[in-house]
């Protein structure tokens, strides 16, 4: 049988209204009272009932994380920082992972809401842009981060994509590159990286070709596809360089030049995006260019609990600068 509050507060032998105050971590009392109940919590094995505190206007304490692909290792490594920040300020998070899926984002929306979570965040792209519009107006708070789209009035917390594209460009171009090609996803993120190539490059006097950028989605294989799709003929005019907007694929083209037996960066310079940990396992390791994923994290689990708290809305845009992480494939 469920244990009840009132049965917590009478075996510590205090009333239901500070039980509550220790499971919330509000009000004053003595410690030694404090330690009492929470050992009376444990030993009793009670569990709050959230839905019934969010009804009375307490919260549940409880955030909702959506992701593209828990499968990338940006996602999973952010999603863990999130975890971390949150439960550090007494919160837990119930995350999902769209697979870039709009029956999938409709789903998790609704049952987020059926959870009574505090609020959510957004990581990445969103298809549904109507729905995501509809859980603001009806005041959920709401962070994006990695995704910033101007249409959608909330707090925002991102890297300089254009920045990052731009050094991604200049670092190639230094290392004596004319003939780059760029693989990218179909997101505003990509799109930002990619114009910020293009800056680099025409601001050097290099024409940028359209034709020379190819389009997927993230992962291994279609980072090897996409190269396969480069390099399906032979020629004198292939690209000496590529540019992947993500780790991902970048791993994906490594893998597509090793088959070939191209040397890199010998034959073929390689760079990525995000830094994460697969960017230290290829052979050689991947220069990429770094998002600070733990800053990040940190400053949007604020940015969501700190309008949790005021109950009203709060729209930032918090920009973190990229770094260009140099290693062997270039």
């Amino acid at each position: 049988m469920k244990v009840t509050i009132y049965e917590v507060a009478k075996e510590a032998g205090v009333s239901t209204a500070t039980v509550s105050k220790v499971i919330n971590n509000t009000g004053n009392m003595r410690e030694e009272t404090r330690k009492r109940v929470l050992s009376v919590i444990k030993e009793m094995n009670y569990q709050p009932n959230l839905v019934a505190s969010a009804l009375t206007g307490k919260g549940t304490q409880t955030l909702g994380l959506l992701v593209p692909d828990i499968s990338n290792p940006f996602f999973s490594a952010m999603a863990r920082q999130i975890e971390d920040y949150a439960d550090a300020q007494g919160m837990s998070v119930i995350m999902c992972s769209m697979d870039g899926n709009i029956e999938k984002e409709r789903k998790y929306i609704e049952l987020l809401r059926r959870k009574q979570v505090d609020g959510f965040i957004i990581a990445s792209s969103f298809q549904d842009t109507n729905l995501l519009k509809d859980i603001i107006n009806q005041g959920f708070p709401i962070v994006m981060l990695a995704y910033d789209d101007s249409t959608i009035e909330v707090s925002k917390v991102t890297i300089d994509d254009f920045k990052g594209g731009y050094e991604a460009a200049s670092h190639l171009y230094a290392k004596g590159h004319r003939n780059m090609a760029i693989i990218a996803e179909h997101t505003n993120s990509s799109n930002l990286r990619i114009y910020g190539y293009r800056v680099a490059l025409e601001g050097r006097g290099i024409e940028f070709l359209d034709e020379n950028v190819y389009r997927t989605t993230a992962s291994i294989d279609n980072g090897k596809a996409s190269f396969d799709e480069i390099f399906q003929k032979e020629n004198e005019g292939s690209p000496t360089a590529i540019f992947a907007c993500n780790d991902l694929l970048a791993i994906g083209v490594i893998q597509g030049a090793t088959e070939r037996g191209m040397n890199i960066p010998g034959d073929l310079a390689i760079i990525g995006f995000d830094n994460t940990i697969l960017a230290t396992t290829t052979v050689p390791g991947l220069t990429t260019i770094s998002q600070p994923i733990a800053e990040m994290a940190e400053k949007t689990v604020e940015l969501i609990i700190t309008e949790i708290k005021q109950k009203k809305k709060v729209v930032k845009r918090v920009l973190f600068n990229p770094e260009l992480i140099s290693r062997g494939t270039t």
